[in-house]
């Protein structure tokens, strides 16, 4: 049995949170609004980001900080990426050398373009990182439906560790050794889904959603090779898994706020809307600023910040998407002389 600081209260932080008191760990839940843990120790069920799902009686939740890092064998880092960098601050004067961290937020910094393991590291270099993502969405973890996502550490013996501190026979836990593939992929799904849900809300149908899951993955892996990413962490579980369940379910958020925006939504009333932080919003626009940095042509990302940032109506940026200049599908693949 591991104590556990779950630092961040959202729908991911409560759902991770069921799954490792599931396990038998001793687990505390930190939050930065008061009223936030007050209804968690009242009720142990986050009524408006995770209703139905009730934590066990052992779960405990704190405002404080300090209580919920020093001596916890292990802390699961679950605040949406924008704060991501401001919280691990926060926590560096309470970790200790070589206590785990494990980023389970999906997002890249827009002002440094840093991955959220790289900012971690930053703020908090005394600690051990380790990233935990995968096709699943809060909402069927904390009910305990089949799930499977990878642990990616720098070292084996850390990926196997948060291995071992998650896995159980509801939720099925991989290791690799690219976190960076891991968490491009976790990232810019994100974005291909805000463009999936505008071609819902525009009413297009299975091709179109097809089209862009497809493209979608291109795009993301051609982003990350160029960055050092391997090509089997992009087209595994954390790529393209973590892809088709984002585009195709209405538990993202992505997902709900591409719909709306399709609908005539602007981007901030799609997130008043959804009620949640939807992070491809802010990836989207790291996401060009990466494909300028390494030279790499992302025209579905360009035309959703285009939507995002600028105003563009979405029926126009698919139609410059459907009418860009002639090309191969695949550049690498010879042709006969």
């Amino acid at each position: 049995m591991a104590k556990i600081g779950m630092i961040g209260a959202g729908s991911w932080g409560t759902a991770l949170a069921f799954v490792l008191a599931k396990n038998g760990h001793e687990v505390m839940v930190w939050s930065a609004l008061a009223s936030e843990i007050e209804q968690l120790a009242r009720q142990h069920e986050h009524t408006e980001k995770l209703p139905g799902v009730t934590l066990p009686e052992t779960v405990q939740f704190t405002a404080d900080l300090r209580k919920a890092v020093q001596g916890m064998d292990a802390l699961v880092l679950a605040v949406p990426s924008m704060y991501t960098r401001q919280t691990a601050n926060q926590m560096a004067s309470f970790a200790a050398d070589g206590q785990l961290v494990i980023s389970v937020a999906k997002g890249i910094e827009d002002e440094t373009l840093f991955t959220l393991s790289k900012v971690i590291k930053q703020e908090i270099p005394q600690c051990v990182t380790a990233v935990l993502c995968g096709p699943s969405h809060a909402e069927e973890v904390g009910r305990g439906m089949p799930s499977a996502l990878v642990a990616g550490a720098q070292k084996k013996e850390t990926a196997e560790q948060v291995q071992h501190l998650f896995m159980n026979e509801a939720f099925r836990v991989y290791t690799s050794p690219d976190v960076l593939g891991m968490e491009i992929g976790a990232s810019l799904k994100n974005v291909i889904a805000l463009a999936a849900g505008m071609a819902d809300g525009l009413g297009y149908g299975d091709n179109t959603k097809a089209a862009l899951i497809t493209r979608g993955i291109n795009e993301i892996s051609r982003l990350g090779l160029a960055m050092g990413a391997k090509y089997e962490t992009l087209s595994g579980l954390t790529g393209i898994g973590d892809l088709i369940v984002t585009c195709a379910s209405m538990h993202s958020r992505n997902r709900r706020a591409g719909i709306l925006m399709g609908q005539g939504y602007t981007m901030r009333q799609a997130m008043d809307e959804v009620k949640m932080v939807v992070e491809g919003v802010y990836s989207a626009k790291a996401a060009v600023g990466l494909a300028r940095k390494y030279d790499v042509d992302l025209p579905i990302i360009e035309q959703v910040n285009a939507a995002l940032f600028e105003n563009k109506p979405v029926k126009d940026a698919v139609y410059e998407l459907m009418t860009r200049d002639r090309k191969a599908e695949n550049d690498e693949l010879a042709w006969e002389a």
